[in-house]
């Protein structure tokens, strides 16, 4: 399922008086954690994230105290107690099989012990098949039957309406779209530290964005390396060269240029730069140039303007004309 669409799943099944348990299935690094963040955020809710690969049995079960010749159980300070929430225990195939089994009780059940899970929280699960990661435990098949299963599916055109809502370094942002086979690429049989993610590449963002760039570029271009790896470092410091090749992006929001890139990827950076640094006063400057462009090209630039502000889009004088003839494009 693209990303964009598990809020969508996560919203409904909130309403429902009892949902069913997600495990949400995916490779590290990808964003799982962050999009169930960000529904909670958005429905105000309270998120409660609990990583069971680091965790005993005890954090979830509690503690076995005896009291009055019989023994009672006190569950953990972090469980809730009451409220409306999300309960997200993520990496739970990654934890040992006595965590596994606490967990389990909470999920089924509701309940571990003498603790109950308050009615207004729902758990979500997550964690990595095994080609994905090392030491997971298959989990049999009656208890796989208990979940929702959804698969996360990376999709660069998601990440990067994603990117520029949350302000990710134009050039990261743009190098993607150049080279979207490097948003992901992990190969576990591979035992490298460091590998293009779309959690790494965040952290490229930030080291972009530091004080280290470009005052301290040796510095900065070594942490890049740390974050995603040598050889898409070097890809993206190969392209940061190539755009002095590229348009000047400003005289195309100004409607002083109509220079279209011959090639596709390099029209798929020009666009992407062109719609991070647009302002709504450029939208149908930017309609008229995307005529020129390759039919690919020119519906994700208007993708992107619609992620930016749909509202100032559709008032440009430009859109209804240009709407009608690439509609089916826009839907898809």
């Amino acid at each position: 399922m693209r990303p964009k669409k598990i809020p969508i799943l996560l919203k409904s099944f909130l309403r429902l008086p009892e949902a069913p348990t997600i495990f949400i299935w995916g490779p590290p690094g990808i964003g799982k954690s962050d999009i169930i963040k960000q529904v909670a955020a958005e429905e105000g809710i309270n998120f409660i994230d609990m990583r069971l690969a680091t965790r005993d049995p005890s954090d979830i079960k509690g503690i076995p105290v005896p009291r009055d010749e019989r023994t009672k159980w006190f569950p953990p300070e972090e469980l809730p107690k009451d409220g409306r929430g999300i309960l997200f225990l993520d990496e739970l195939n990654l934890a040992p099989p006595l965590v596994q089994a606490s967990a389990y009780q909470l999920i089924l059940n509701k309940r571990v012990e003498q603790y109950r899970l308050p009615a207004g929280w729902m758990i979500i699960t997550a964690g990595n098949r095994s080609d994905h990661a090392a030491h997971v435990y298959r989990m049999a098949a009656p208890l796989r039957n208990r979940f929702v299963h959804i698969d996360f599916e990376i999709n660069v055109d998601d990440w990067r309406e994603w990117a520029m809502k949350n302000d990710l370094a134009p050039e990261v942002i743009e190098f993607i779209s150049f080279r979207p086979d490097l948003l992901f690429k992990f190969d576990p049989k591979r035992d490298e530290y460091a590998f293009p993610t779309p959690r790494s590449w965040h952290f490229v963002s930030r080291i972009m964005k530091s004080s280290l760039y470009p005052s301290e570029k040796d510095i900065a271009e070594e942490a890049i390396r740390g974050a995603v790896g040598a050889g898409a470092a070097a890809e993206l410091r190969a392209y940061i060269m190539l755009k002095n090749e590229l348009p000047y992006i400003d005289d195309i929001l100004e409607g002083r240029s109509e220079v279209v890139p011959a090639r596709p990827d390099i029209a798929c950076a020009v666009v992407t730069a062109l719609s991070v640094r647009a302002e709504p006063r450029h939208f149908n400057t930017l309609l008229k140039y995307s005529n020129r462009l390759p039919a690919e090209a020119a519906v994700l630039l208007a993708k992107l303007l619609i992620a930016k502000n749909p509202e100032a889009l559709r008032q440009a004088p430009l859109f209804p004309a240009w709407s009608r003839k690439y509609a089916n494009q826009i839907l898809t």
